[in-house]
């Protein structure tokens, strides 16, 4: 990470962690009121087929305030139907967040199969002089950033039960757009990585409009 680090200085670069999470209609378990003895049971739709995926990213960089994008795909089980993203959709990602925020990008993420593409490699070189792309250790969530967003997004959404994909697609877009008006929420998730991004963070008081 500290090669990624000077590169972003070098760069004068965002140095950007993503990650992808899902949510079927299932919801997470959390806790909650109840009187004593009266466990309370929440009737969900979990046996239909079909699962949210999102795509996340975190970008840090010296003098700007704390940034977080994501992209969705609903899979609704149909048969034929792509399950999760596909490397033009990760492609189509990165262009989005490099114009969003105006600078050159230093990706950083984990090696998922669809992330170590010969596709993602070539778009990579032929936007050299923008875009870097360092893959994180095996095995090592740990250390994004980004996996802290996740959490945020969980504990959000525990216990709550969606009607259909579109209730709950509309639900996750919801949340994480208020995530992303709070930068300071953004910042702390970089604590537990123990990731030092000492001048490349800071937390300003506006939030986000985007």
């Amino acid at each position: 990470m500290a090669a990624g680090k000077s590169t972003a200085h070098d760069l004068g670069a965002h140095i950007c962690f993503a990650d992808e999470s899902g949510q079927s209609l299932i919801p997470p378990r959390g806790r909650t009121w109840a009187p004593r003895g009266a466990r309370p049971v929440v009737r969900v739709a979990g046996r239909r087929g079909g699962r949210v995926n999102v795509a996340g990213v975190v970008c840090f960089k010296s003098g700007h305030r704390p940034r977080m994008f994501f992209k969705l795909h609903v899979h609704h089980g149909r048969k034929g139907e792509l399950k999760t993203f596909a490397w033009s959709d990760y492609r189509d990602f990165i262009r989005m967040v490099h114009l969003q925020l105006g600078t050159p990008v230093v990706w950083v993420w984990d090696n998922l199969s669809v992330h170590l593409q010969q596709e993602l490699f070539d778009f990579e070189a032929e936007h050299k002089d923008w875009l870097v792309i360092f893959h994180l250790p095996p095995y090592a969530p740990e250390i994004n950033p980004q996996e802290g967003i996740w959490s945020l997004l969980k504990r959000a959404l525990a216990d709550f039960a969606a009607a259909d994909l579109t209730h709950l697609t509309r639900v996750i877009k919801r949340k994480l757009q208020k995530i992303q008006y709070r930068p300071h929420l953004i910042t702390g998730c970089l604590p537990t990585t123990g990731l030092d991004l000492t001048g490349l963070v800071e937390t300003p008081d506006i939030a986000d409009s985007t």
